[in-house]
């Protein structure tokens, strides 16, 4: 297994594109274009397309001809999924629907002392930012600041809507004091918990059928303050629909023995990736993690 690079797929050039037709035409001429856009990826990205065959014929157990059409399906739908995340960022008029299932966990999480929201590289992250805004107490969102900074300069001068506070991740680390001043604020902390940058701890667990190496950190840091955690997901449904989902909070104890304190982290990362499965299970077309993701590659 190799760790993320740090970088997520996709051009300056192509967000410019796509946002033109959004602002020129309308979404449909932007999935329009994306059909021809996924099939490139799928032909000549190559770098991204063995893992993601090794995902659906190995891991999930395609045969040859799903794998080739699911593998379309996935670059076809992380080419919307990007579109959406513009379309909602820009506050460009849309038909998009949502159903939030769990929504009053959150609201439990906010009302209380706070907590992580724990999410993945899968379906719509930016969309459960339609949610976070429904929550009356401050969201911190973690991510990579370096990451796509030029895209990210772009999308800033056409957005509209409320701003999320984002603790960017440094080297300096100074990242993870601000995470803490959150949580001791009894404020909430999203975060990714199935990427990892090399030299980070991980731990293996079963995921799919074979062992995959999780960052331990995001798990550690729910332990370590003391604070609740929630599982969430928002996987595109259709053209026009959403469906978020949040776990209720659990609490895991920490413990002085570091025996039992891995011990912990295991049952925690168990626990947020048997409901990744149940997830991908229902949706395996969006998982948007372009890396051998497990251990062994056949």
């Amino acid at each position: 297994m190799s760790s993320w690079k740090g970088k997520t797929r996709g051009g300056l050039t192509g967000y410019r594109i796509f946002l033109f037709l959004l602002q020129n035409v309308n979404i449909n001429a932007a999935y329009l274009l994306l059909y021809f856009v996924a099939l490139y990826y799928v032909i000549f990205a190559q770098k991204a397309r063995k893992p993601m065959y090794y995902y659906f014929n190995t891991i999930i157990g395609f045969g040859i001809l799903k794998s080739i059409y699911y593998l379309y399906l996935n670059n076809l739908t992380f080419g919307k999924v990007i579109i959406d995340k513009v379309v909602m960022m820009a506050g460009i008029p849309n038909k998009f629907t949502f159903e939030f299932e769990g929504e009053q966990h959150l609201h439990q999480m906010a009302n209380n002392n706070g907590g992580l929201i724990i999410g993945a590289h899968v379906g719509n992250w930016e969309i459960a930012g339609h949610l976070l805004d429904r929550i009356n107490k401050p969201v911190h969102i973690v991510m990579l600041d370096a990451e796509h900074k030029k895209i990210k300069n772009l999308l800033d001068n056409v957005m509209t809507q409320k701003k999320m506070n984002v603790i960017p991740i440094k080297d300096d680390m100074s990242h993870l004091f601000q995470i803490k001043e959150a949580l001791i604020a009894n404020e909430i902390v999203a975060i990714h918990g199935d990427r990892f940058l090399p030299g980070s701890k991980t731990m293996s667990v079963n995921f799919l059928g074979k062992d995959a190496q999780f960052p331990t950190g995001p798990f550690y840091i729910a332990m370590k303050y003391g604070k609740p955690v929630t599982f969430v997901s928002a996987v595109k449904e259709n053209n026009k629909h959403y469906h978020f989902k949040a776990t209720p909070p659990q609490k895991y104890i920490n413990s002085k023995s570091l025996i039992n304190r891995n011990k912990i982290l295991q049952k925690m990362i168990t626990d947020y990736t048997q409901e990744l499965e149940l997830t991908l299970n229902k949706y395996p077309e969006q998982w948007f993690n372009y890396y051998y993701f497990w251990n062994k590659i056949a």
